[in-house]
């Protein structure tokens, strides 16, 4: 996980701006089809932070409701001029937890990701890094996650 606290990042027209106020908790990078349909791509790297962590610089994005794999439905915070996606809430977390669009920070290679999830979709001419972990599906955060990791979390759930 990497230690890139206060990057910054935003829409692609500019009238949103944020910055992560503190690392990521963890970082994905989602290989499932909602992620691609949803991104019109092979993959979305996601980094998960705590919502207090997110610090609006300029403008506000705005929330549109989709549907999810799980059935709970996500947030997915747009830019309300230009539509990019920003971040996403998940139904289980609320806004407790955003997960932060990596393509849209500033300096996107700051965060590669600490795991590969829903591998099992993933588009076959994709080829996973080596050493990074990688799982079929979801996996046990408890058992993957740094501890302190562990224990914003579940603050932030609290």
């Amino acid at each position: 996980m990497a230690d890139a606290p206060f990057l910054e990042g935003g829409c692609a027209c500019g009238e949103v701006r944020y910055r992560l106020t503190a690392p990521p908790m963890f970082v994905h990078c989602c290989h499932c089809t909602s992620c691609q349909t949803e991104t019109g791509s092979a993959f979305v790297i996601n980094a998960l932070i705590e919502t207090s962590h997110v610090e609006a610089l300029q403008g506000e994005a705005e929330p549109v409701m989709t549907p999810s794999e799980s059935g709970r439905g996500q947030q997915i915070w747009r830019c309300p001029a230009c539509q990019v996606a920003l971040w996403s809430n998940y139904g289980g977390a609320g806004d407790a937890i955003r997960f932060v669009r990596v393509g849209t920070l500033d300096t996107p290679g700051a965060l590669p990701p600490d795991i590969h999830i829903y591998t099992h979709s993933k588009l076959p001419w994709v080829r996973l890094p080596v050493g990074v972990p990688a799982v079929e599906a979801y996996y046990d955060a408890a058992s993957m996650w740094p501890p302190e990791s562990l224990a914003r979390r579940k603050a932030a759930l609290e």
